[in-house]
């Protein structure tokens, strides 16, 4: 009887100690495939495609051309999908056409990065026409901001990281009124460590904290909200930014991501420019700095303001969906990425 006792305790010790095992192996799993695919760094010689997801493309081929230019003068090569100028009402080509072109660059394993050229909007009428099977295995850079935050999204989703950056209409004349924006831009695609040093803010809500960065225009975010596209910012840091919106659209946003439990596991905020606020009959009454640290005033996680990134000429590169390390104090703050 003793022997059948001591032969079952073993058998259990055995049983729990594998399970344990696995549970362990599991866990380990599920946090490398936390870990985003990496596209390969741009080198001299690459590709790079230029299409328009987006807005029309109205008398702007001069941009255009000034941005293959500049991809040029890095020694990269630069292709311009079919209907990047064609018209159909709003935006640049029908959503066939506009899909066309940007699935032919996901899937062509000769282009190395994907630069959009205008935001505006229409990005969201073609993300459930792509198919990322070809470019999950051959992945590449997807570059752009505010309406391409749908396509940052997605592509976060389908496991890869993507450059939030200038596009091709950011480009003035002179060039270097946005210097920052061009040379953090470059530094990024090429491979170059990224870290930033903001100016300080008194409404910042310091501490320390660290995690994938993930977001991008607010409205953009709000509006993916419910669908497949949605991001998950769980252990996550979240960049916002926003332009042309009345302050009570910006609260009503936060508030509409607070209740759908949005905000429950974020790991800290990084607010980007809010920029061209318009001024409603009924003034809100704080600032825009408060607005967001009021809607937000239940989390205990760290907020930086000043962030140089969205619809100001200073727009400097983001890599969505990398690890980053955020400091907070009222004095400055720094982001540091992970290499």
């Amino acid at each position: 009887m003793q022997k059948s006792l001591l032969i079952l305790s073993l058998f259990c010790v055995a049983l729990f100690t594998g399970i344990k095992d696995t549970l362990a192996q599991n866990t380990a799993t599920e946090k490398q495939d936390k870990t985003l695919k990496k596209p390969p760094y741009l080198k001299t010689g690459d590709t790079v495609a230029i299409v328009a997801p987006s807005g029309i493309l109205k008398n702007r081929n001069d941009e255009v051309q000034q941005a293959q230019a500049l991809l040029k003068r890095w020694g990269l090569v630069s292709i311009v999908g079919k209907h990047v100028f064609s018209k159909a009402n709003h935006f640049a080509g029908t959503d066939d056409e506009r899909c066309e072109d940007f699935q032919n660059a996901l899937d062509d394993p000769k282009i190395s990065a994907i630069w959009c050229a205008r935001g505006g909007y229409g990005t969201v009428r073609i993300l459930d026409k792509l198919d990322y099977s070809k470019f999950k295995q051959n992945p590449k850079w997807v570059i752009g901001y505010s309406d391409i935050t749908a396509l940052h999204n997605q592509i976060h989703n389908q496991g890869v990281e993507s450059l939030h950056a200038i596009m091709c209409v950011s480009l003035p004349k002179d060039e270097s009124e946005i210097e920052a924006s061009i040379s953090t831009f470059k530094n990024t695609i090429f491979g170059k460590p990224l870290s930033y040093t903001l100016e300080g803010s008194n409404y910042n809500k310091t501490g320390t904290t660290s995690g994938q960065l993930v977001g991008g225009n607010l409205t953009m975010l709000h509006t993916m909200l419910g669908s497949k596209t949605s991001v998950d910012v769980s252990e996550k840091i979240l960049f916002i930014e926003e332009i042309g919106e009345y302050k009570y659209h910006i609260d009503r946003m936060l508030q509409s991501l607070k209740r759908a439990g949005y905000f429950d596991n974020c790991k800290g905020v990084i607010v980007g420019d809010m920029t061209k606020l318009r001024k409603n009959t009924t003034l809100w009454g704080t600032s825009i700095e408060q607005l967001v640290l009021d809607a937000l005033l239940e989390y205990d996680f760290p907020i930086a303001f000043n962030m140089p990134a969205g619809h100001e000429k200073d727009n400097r590169a983001l890599i969505l969906g990398r690890s980053i390390d955020l400091r907070v104090n009222k004095n400055k703050s720094t982001v540091t990425f992970s290499e």
